[in-house]
């Protein structure tokens, strides 16, 4: 009897932590990052259409510090206000995932909605950003 009862009580504490660790939800992604991850396939495998254009880079970075820098510093490096563009996570996102950032925004973590600027005014700053050094890398 006193075998059956251990039995029970062992199959018994093993269910409720069976169920409790099936009931804990899934961790969030909160990092200021995790926005890049949104975008949709689509938007995300977009390419680049000034990728090669010589002229793009100085360009984009023109309009950095005209809209830009304010939030992420003069040199991408982030501040008080908006995270390093210089960050792996950002450099390692696809053009079209910021393309689909830089249009759409993510207005609850302060970044502003750029779709009136023109399309390949965003595109230059895409080309810009993508040009940085990351974080962490010397320059080549």
């Amino acid at each position: 009897m006193t075998v059956r009862v251990s039995a029970i009580l062992l199959l018994l504490t093993q269910g409720v932590v069976t169920a409790q660790t099936n009931s804990v939800p899934a961790r969030k992604d909160n990092s200021v990052f995790a926005e890049l991850a949104k975008a949709p396939k689509k938007a995300a495998v977009r390419h680049n259409p000034l990728e090669h254009d010589p002229d793009a880079v100085s360009a984009g970075a023109k309009l950095f510090g005209l809209h830009c820098a304010e939030c992420h510093g003069e040199m991408a490096e982030g501040g008080r206000k908006a995270p390093s563009l210089l960050a792996e996570q950002v450099q390692q996102a696809t053009p079209g995932s910021l393309f689909w950032i830089l249009t759409n925004g993510v207005v609850r973590h302060g970044m502003p909605v750029w779709s009136k600027l023109p399309e390949p005014q965003r595109w230059q700053i895409v080309t810009y950003l993508k040009s940085l050094t990351p974080a962490g890398k010397s320059p080549q």
